[in-house]
């Protein structure tokens, strides 16, 4: 889950043509350098809203070449755009609050900095208003409807020339009854033309199941991995109360190649499927190593493993 600079994430997450183009670099800069090395920017939020410019050329002088940006603070777009750019920077994906702002401002937003996807961090069913406190107890027919609106959504962003992907949580693979999980009805009831998916690896693996399971299954699907990593997985885990109030049952995210996740066979997995972007990402707080800083040793072990 995303939020705004400056904003909890907890509060949600209001976001944020270039699109083609940013396409060619990218295809351009793989092809000389190797994948490439993204960060998701929530992870480092505290440090782009006290210093946007600063903290994105630092990204930069990690190593990092993309970034997905997870909201945009006081800037305009075109503003983090001009900040992306002056730091060497691109985004090819945008986390937005979809279901909660105007879509149509959102994807003139996306396409002002350059994205190619943009992507719902989380998506209600209805009115976000209540979403919080039913999401552990949605049923299938709750998560057909926010198939629907993905469908509705990804047709909007096909328009715009973008396309669309539904990144996960830890609920969307609850069990619903025989079997069933929200995730599989997302697969099932989206337009593979218009609904494309980003892997959070490391809530995947807190649910219990198996990135690589899905990878292989349903490759095509999958455009985008978030590398995640969470330290004492011993048990799933799949309600979203515990992300909101740091359960006790949550494991502890830490950097990658620190914890529980052998992330080898996965981002192999991620290769072998088409995935076109990885991001690592960390979830707050950061009690051993600041967030720049565990941003280095991200960097440094989705690089090991992409070489």
């Amino acid at each position: 889950m995303r939020g705004n600079i400056g904003i909890s994430r907890r509060g949600f997450f209001p976001l944020v043509g270039g699109a083609l183009s940013a396409v060619a670099f990218a295809r351009q800069t793989r092809a000389a350098n190797g994948f490439p090395v993204g960060i998701q920017l929530y992870m480092v939020n505290a440090d782009l809203a006290k210093d946007p410019a600063g903290t994105l050329k630092k990204i930069a002088q990690i190593g990092y070449s993309e970034v997905e940006t997870a909201g945009l603070g006081k800037l305009s777009a075109a503003q983090f755009r001009d900040l992306l750019r002056d730091a060497g920077l691109r985004a090819p994906s945008a986390h937005l609050g979809f279901g909660t702002q105007d879509t149509g401002k959102l994807l003139d937003d996306a396409n002002t900095i350059g994205a190619e996807y943009v992507v719902s961090s989380l998506l209600p069913p209805n009115e976000m208003q209540g979403f919080f406190k039913n999401v552990d107890s949605m049923s299938a027919d709750d998560f057909r409807r926010i198939a629907a609106k993905a469908n509705e959504i990804g047709q909007k962003a096909k328009s715009a020339s973008l396309k669309y992907a539904y990144h996960n949580h830890n609920f969307e693979f609850r069990d619903l009854g025989d079997g069933m999980t929200g995730y599989d009805i997302l697969l099932q009831e989206t337009d593979p033309s218009l609904v494309k998916f980003e892997a959070d690896c490391g809530w995947m693996k807190v649910a219990g199941k198996d990135p690589i399971d899905y990878l292989t299954r349903h490759g095509d699907r999958f455009v985008m991995l978030h590398i995640k990593d969470f330290k004492n997985i011993t048990k799933p885990v799949a309600t979203f109360r515990s992300i909101m109030s740091r359960s006790a049952d949550l494991p502890t995210s830490t950097e990658v190649g620190r914890g529980s996740i052998d992330f080898k066979p996965i981002v192999e997995a991620g290769l072998k499927a088409g995935v076109t972007h990885m991001f690592v990402e960390q979830e707050p707080p950061f009690v051993e190593v600041p967030a720049l800083e565990a941003a280095e040793i991200d960097y440094r072990a989705l690089k090991s493993l992409l070489s």
